[in-house]
């Protein structure tokens, strides 16, 4: 009886965060940290080839704006251009693409930090939208980078505290909204930190709430269930270990369920990825797993190639039969994605986080979809169903299902890390104030314009505080 199972440890990061929606922001030059990193075209960077992360964010502009923000001032990092300004990172096209979005001017300042730059922000027209120039092009924003002749060089700690001082002077109240960076201690995650009132944004008290559902033991309805993919152990180990002491069920599945199988049963593995240092863990996952009573789920047969890539012959082949040498597992098989469904569709709460197989192969994508499938079909039932972020999200977005699941989340390293029972910077350096993630309630925010939000969101205050006097 999974709904007795013994009791689960406790959430370890604090949630008793300010909200945004507590503060009065009229008048007020709102500085919003966001998570502009958005893909670009490989051959051409001023083509954004998905706006997710723009659309993200745009709940908290409209809040801000709505509530008569004298303006939003918007900094974040795109790419990995190391502390020096490179043409190729600009914001220049994500700031085309927010106008577009908005259907409002928004001005691009040529920096993020210096005179002009405040100047800029000092005083500018009611309803205004400013975005900042890269913030990595300052090697004070990640505390290191590279100098001309690529060599590794380390941040001057009176330059980085300037650094902060001077994106401080571009606002009134900060706003944390880039959960993607959150798992990050960069200056504009950490720095404004005690320089004006630091709050979480719409999209963060969001993921927070969300992750809140599989993590916090008063809030998680069981059977939850966890779905671990990826290539090796070694990079999810932190992941199991937390999920076994929370989670009802692991799902193990992708590249690492070989290691798991060899070591655990002797199974032959071909050419298939053989994690040496993750195969070093598994007697202590399994032994684990077997005394909190979470059940680990293993794929039961595999679609094999003998190369990397999507056109060539397959093999099916089951446990028993192992992997034929000269040959390496690219994705579950058919009996594998019946089990899995099987699983998802018995449990209450899903959170899934790693790929089932080499998805971006059209011929290896099938159980990555059936998975997928399996937490659509039990969100559609009246259960949660939650991806994880990172590559199960952009297998989401491959298949355009992001909408069909209760929450797709925008992060990659920050929902690993929140994932693992690690606490974010980027959350910690908000001002404390009550448990955003309980306070949030989704209903009144999804699939809403502004004006819907605030209807919603009287009418529920409304409702609390009738409910109080009865």
């Amino acid at each position: 009886d999974f709904a007795s199972a013994s009791p689960k440890t406790p959430y370890t990061m604090s949630m008793k965060k300010v909200a945004l929606s507590s503060l009065d922001v009229a008048g007020k030059r709102v500085l919003i940290r966001v998570d502009f990193n958005v893909p670009q075209d490989k051959k051409d960077p001023s083509v954004i080839t998905n706006t997710a992360r723009i659309d993200g964010a745009m709940p908290t502009i409209n809040y801000c704006l709505e509530k008569g923000a004298k303006s939003v001032v918007l900094m974040s990092h795109l790419g990995r251009p190391d502390g020096t300004a490179k043409p190729e990172f600009s914001m220049a096209p994500v700031a085309v693409a927010l106008e577009k979005i908005t259907g409002k001017k928004v001005t691009l300042l040529k920096d993020c930090v210096g005179a002009e730059v405040e100047a800029a922000c000092a005083d500018p027209a009611a309803g205004s939208i400013i975005l900042l120039e890269n913030l990595r092009y300052h090697v004070e924003e990640e505390g290191k980078g590279l100098d001309a002749e690529g060599n590794k060089v380390k941040a001057d700690k009176e330059k980085t505290t300037a650094f902060r001082a001077s994106l401080a002077k571009l606002g009134d109240i900060y706003v944390n909204d880039a959960f993607g960076t959150a798992h990050r201690a960069h200056s504009s995650m950490v720095g404004m930190a005690g320089q004006m009132p630091c709050c979480a944004g719409l999209l963060v008290q969001k993921e927070l709430h969300a992750f809140g559902e599989v993590l916090d033991p008063s809030k998680v309805q069981r059977p939850l269930t966890a779905i671990v993919g990826g290539a090796k152990i070694s990079d999810k180990i932190l992941v199991i270990e937390n999920l076994i002491e929370k989670a009802d069920r692991i799902m193990c599945i992708g590249g690492m369920a070989y290691t798991f199988l060899k070591v655990s049963e002797g199974m032959e593995i071909g050419k298939s990825l053989y994690d040496a240092k993750g195969a070093e863990i598994v007697p202590k996952l399994i032994a684990k797993a077997k005394a909190k009573g979470c059940e680990l789920i293993f794929p039961c047969d595999w679609l094999c190639g003998q190369d990397f890539k999507n056109d060539q012959p397959t093999k099916l082949v089951t446990q028993a039969e192992g992997i034929p040498e000269g040959w390496e597992g690219m994705d579950c098989g058919p009996a594998s994605m019946a089990l899995f469904r099987e699983k998802v569709l018995s449990s209450k709460t899903v959170i899934w986080n790693g790929p089932a197989g080499v998805f971006e192969f059209d011929t290896f994508a099938k159980g990555t979809k059936a998975v997928l499938d399996a937490v659509a079909e039990t969100t559609a039932a009246g259960n949660k169903g939650i991806i994880g972020g990172g590559d199960s999200a952009t297998a989401a977005a491959k298949f355009d299902m992001e909408d069909k699941v209760t929450f797709c989340s925008t992060g990659g390293g920050a929902s690993l890390e929140l994932l693992e029972g690690k606490v974010l910077p980027g959350i910690a350096a908000l001002d404390n104030g009550v448990d955003i993630s309980k306070k949030f309630d989704p209903s009144l925010y999804v699939g809403k314009t502004v004006k819907e939000q605030e209807t919603a969101l009287r009418a529920y205050q409304d409702a609390k505080s009738k409910a109080a006097k009865a």
